[in-house]
């Protein structure tokens, strides 16, 4: 064994929730493999079958908020968005959440399978390559910088790492955009947004996020994705966008991989 790997920790603590996995993640070339739905064998996360059986069809969404919207009709945002105007200009969505996308979701969150970020992201990527309303010549600007959207200091500590970030690193390498990881921070801890009901999810995140003092001129004029793995009511996002906004962003387009339906 070599010195390096004898080398106790400097904090002479053990590591933190999910080392296992992370380090897993990052050597997939040296593990078998299997299909995260389908357990196939097979050198890819997701296989040829699964990826054409639910990752190929395309929805009609309104080009603000991802919800589907009817085939027909030449509007391109839904009529919640033109009532009631979101603060992020546009959202890009990989799938809806529902089986077998949500398997995936809550894997990468709560169990940790971090080799699933790539596979999140890559789906994203697909998604903002395709037309956001087929059948148009309507193509969304993608955006100059990256940022997730951040956990806060005791969820981050519980789970050992932040999955909107673990995305967000693979995506800016296949969208070629540059990520700041630390652009926002949570200013306090919030309660899970999927344990409150609709109309509370709003007042769970308010002023809830900023931008650190050295971060509050790098947006000024700037088009800003911010990334995410699931958006349920938007009011996360959104809530994001208005501090985005507020500190001089000229657009702020979500990216995220799936899109909880209304019930």
């Amino acid at each position: 064994m070599s010195s390096k790997q004898s080398k106790p920790s400097n904090s002479g603590k053990p590591a933190g929730p999910g080392w296992l996995q992370r380090l897993l993640a990052q050597m997939p070339q040296l593990l078998p493999s299997s299909c995260a739905l389908c357990g196939a064998a097979g050198r890819e996360t997701l296989c040829a079958p699964c990826h054409k059986r639910f990752y190929t069809r395309q929805h009609r969404r309104c080009i603000q908020c991802a919800l589907p919207m009817p085939v027909t009709g030449k509007e391109l945002r839904c009529g919640a968005c033109l009532k009631d105007r979101p603060a992020f200009d546009a959202t890009i969505v990989a799938t809806d959440y529902f089986a077998p996308s949500d398997q995936l979701a809550l894997a990468l969150k709560f169990g940790a399978d971090l080799r699933l970020a790539p596979l999140l992201a890559r789906l994203i990527f697909d998604s903002s390559r395709r037309n956001p309303v087929p059948g148009s010549d309507v193509q969304l600007a993608m955006p100059v910088l990256l940022a997730p959207v951040p956990l806060g200091l005791a969820r981050l500590q519980e789970r050992g790492f932040n999955q909107a970030l673990e995305i967000a690193k693979p995506l800016s390498r296949m969208l070629e955009i540059p990520l700041n990881g630390r652009l926002l921070e949570r200013k306090k801890e919030t309660q899970a947004q999927s344990a409150l009901p609709v109309g509370a999810r709003a007042r769970n995140v308010r002023s809830a996020f900023a931008l650190p003092f050295a971060a509050m001129d790098q947006v000024r004029g700037l088009h800003v994705g911010i990334v995410d793995d699931v958006m349920t009511t938007g009011a996360t996002l959104n809530e994001v966008a208005i501090v985005l906004k507020r500190h001089g962003a000229r657009r702020v387009t979500n990216l995220v991989f799936a899109r909880t339906l209304p019930t």
